[in-house]
C-alpha cells in the first residue's frame, strides 16, 4: 500500500491557489485534474486556520433571514393597505348635459302645478225620458240649438198604446162623475120634495090642531079630537125635524161621494197626462239653449235604431261661453289648496293662441279622491281667449303663498318638500362636483325652499344623478 504523504505545515494562502487550475478547458482529462486534486487535498485539511468553525452563524444568518422576510412582509402589507385606501377615480360627466342652479335668498311665491281642462259652468245632459228606438237623429253634436229644438226622435208602440189606453180610462171616469153627480141630485130633490110635503102637512096639522082647541073650548068638539089633532101636528113638526136632518147628511154624502169620483178622475188625468207627456218626449229636445255635444267618455253615442232605456244619456247641451277649468290636483299636494286662491290658465299648448293666459281663482275643491287625484274648479275672469272652447286640455298654476327672504334653488328632479336628499355641488372652478346633504322645506311648481346644506351663491346640479349614487365626487368634463 502506498503511505499517505504529510501535509505541508504553513503553506502561503497563495501557493495553494495555484494548485489548482484558473480554467478548464474541454480537452483537460480527468486524470489531469484528480492530480491537481489529490495535490490540493493535503494542505487543505491541513491548514488549521481554516478548519476553525465560527460561532452562531446558523443562528444568526437565520436571524437576518427572518427579519429580512419581515420587513419584506410589512412593507407588502404597507403597500396594499395603501392601495386599497385610495379612493377611486372621480368618473367624468358631460358639463353641457347638466341642470345646474345657484341657491338665492329673496321671496318664493309657493306654487301648485295641475292639468286639466276646460269644461261649462252651465251644461245639461240629456237623457231619455223612457224605453224606445232611435227612430231618426235630426241634430248632430256642434250644433247650436234653443231650449226647444228637436234633437231626435224616438219611437214606442207600447207606450202610445198605454197613452191611448189611459185616455179612455180618464175618459170614463169622467162621464162616471157626471153621472153620479146626476144622480145625487136627483136624491137630493126627492129628499127635499118629502120634506116640502112634511112642512105642508105639519101646518096643516097645526091649523087643525087650532081649530079643535078652539072648538073644544065652545063644547062644539070634544077634548079628545082636540088632543088628536095636537098630537098629530106634533108628530109632523119631528117628521120635519128628522126630514131636515136628513136633507143635510145627504148633502154630505153627495159632497163625499163627488170628491171621492173627483179623485178617481183626477188620478186618470195624472195618468194620461204622464202617458201622454212621455209620448211627446219621443220627440227628443235640447231643453237648455247652448251647444250640442256628444256624450261625455266612457259613455257611447247613440245611432239611429238603437233601443235605448230610460235614463240612457242621448246628448249634451253646453253654454260655450261659460266655461271654467277642472284641474286635477295629486293628492298629496291639495292639502294647502283653499277656496278663494288665485290661478292661471294656461291654453296656449293647446290651441289657446299667443295670448293664452286666463286668470281666476279656486271656486271647488271636490272632496272625493279619484286615482290619487283631487278635482279643482277654478273660476275664469274676463273674456276668453281665441280657441278657448269645452274640452279643452289646460295647464293650471294655483297660487298658495308669498314666502319672504328665505334661501331657495330650483326643485330637483327628486326633490320633495321637508325632505333631505343628497345634491352634487359644483366647486367654484366647476371641474368638479362634490356630494353634500341638503334639507329641503317648502316647494313650489319650479323652485324648494332649502332648510340646511347650502349658502347663497352654490351652484347644485338638479339633474337627475341617480347613476351616480355609489360616487361622492364627479369630474365635470367642458
Amino acid at each position: 500500500m502506498r503511505a499517505r504523504p504529510k501535509p505541508a505545515q504553513n503553506v502561503p494562502q497563495a501557493n495553494t491557489a495555484k494548485l489548482l487550475p484558473t480554467r478548464l478547458t474541454s480537452d483537460t482529462s480527468y486524470v489531469r485534474l484528480s492530480g491537481y486534486l489529490a495535490e490540493a487535498v493535503p494542505f487543505l485539511h491541513g491548514n488549521t486556520e481554516m478548519d476553525i468553525p465560527r460561532k452562531n452563524a446558523g443562528r444568526k444568518k437565520i436571524i437576518r433571514m427572518t427579519v429580512t422576510a419581515v420587513v419584506g412582509l410589512g412593507i407588502v402589507a404597507g403597500i396594499t393597505y395603501a392601495v386599497t385606501r385610495l379612493k377611486p377615480a372621480a368618473p367624468g360627466v358631460e358639463y353641457g348635459t347638466l341642470w345646474p342652479d345657484t341657491v338665492k335668498r329673496g321671496p318664493m311665491v309657493r306654487e301648485i302645478h295641475g292639468l286639466g281642462t276646460l269644461v261649462p259652468e252651465d251644461t245639461l245632459l240629456i237623457t231619455a225620458a223612457t224605453d224606445g228606438r232611435v227612430e231618426r237623429i235630426i241634430v248632430r253634436p256642434g250644433t247650436p240649438v234653443k231650449a226647444d229644438t228637436v234633437v231626435m226622435i224616438l219611437t214606442s208602440p207600447e207606450l202610445e198604446t198605454d197613452a191611448l189606453k189611459a185616455q179612455y180610462d180618464l175618459k170614463a171616469a169622467q162621464a162616471d162623475y157626471e153621472n153620479l153627480k146626476v144622480t145625487l141630485q136627483k136624491t137630493f130633490l126627492d129628499l127635499k120634495s118629502v120634506a116640502a110635503q112634511v112642512h105642508t102637512d105639519l101646518e096643516t096639522a097645526k091649523l087643525q090642531a087650532e081649530r079643535d082647541q078652539t072648538l073644544s073650548k065652545d063644547g062644539l068638539v070634544s077634548q079628545i079630537d082636540a088632543k088628536i089633532s095636537a098630537q098629530k101636528a106634533a108628530q109632523l113638526a119631528e117628521q120635519e125635524k128628522i126630514q131636515q136632518q136628513r136633507i143635510d147628511i145627504d148633502a154630505q154624502a153627495q159632497e163625499a161621494q163627488l170628491a171621492a169620483a173627483k179623485v178617481k178622475v183626477e188620478q186618470l188625468q195624472s195618468a194620461y197626462e204622464l202617458k201622454k207627456s212621455q209620448v211627446d218626449q219621443l220627440k227628443v229636445r235640447a231643453g237648455f239653449a247652448g251647444m250640442l255635444e256628444a256624450v261625455p267618455p266612457p259613455l257611447n253615442p247613440v245611432e239611429e235604431g238603437q233601443k235605448v232605456t230610460a235614463g240612457t244619456p242621448l246628448g249634451k247641451v253646453a253654454q260655450p261661453s261659460h266655461l271654467k277649468a277642472e284641474l286635477k290636483i295629486p293628492e298629496t299636494q291639495v292639502r294647502d289648496i283653499v277656496i278663494g286662491q288665485p290661478a292661471i290658465i294656461d291654453t296656449r299648448l293647446a290651441g289657446g293662441g299667443s295670448n293664452g293666459l286666463i286668470d281666476g281663482h279656486v271656486s271647488r275643491i271636490d272632496s272625493s279622491v279619484l286615482n290619487g287625484t283631487v278635482t279643482v274648479d277654478v273660476a275664469l275672469k274676463g273674456a276668453l281667449p281665441p280657441g278657448a272652447r269645452p274640452d279643452l286640455s289646460v295647464d293650471g298654476t294655483i297660487q298658495l303663498e308669498k314666502l319672504d327672504n328665505v334661501l331657495y334653488v330650483g326643485k330637483p328632479v327628486f326633490g320633495q318638500e321637508n325632505s333631505t336628499v343628497q345634491l352634487f355641488k359644483v366647486e367654484p372652478d366647476e371641474k368638479y362636483a362634490d356630494k353634500v346633504k341638503v334639507t329641503f322645506g317648502r316647494s313650489s311648481v319650479n323652485t324648494i325652499e332649502i332648510k340646511q346644506g347650502l349658502n347663497v351663491g352654490d351652484k347644485v346640479i338638479l339633474s337627475d344623478m341617480s347613476n351616480y349614487d355609489n360616487s361622492d365626487r364627479i369630474k365635470l368634463n367642458h
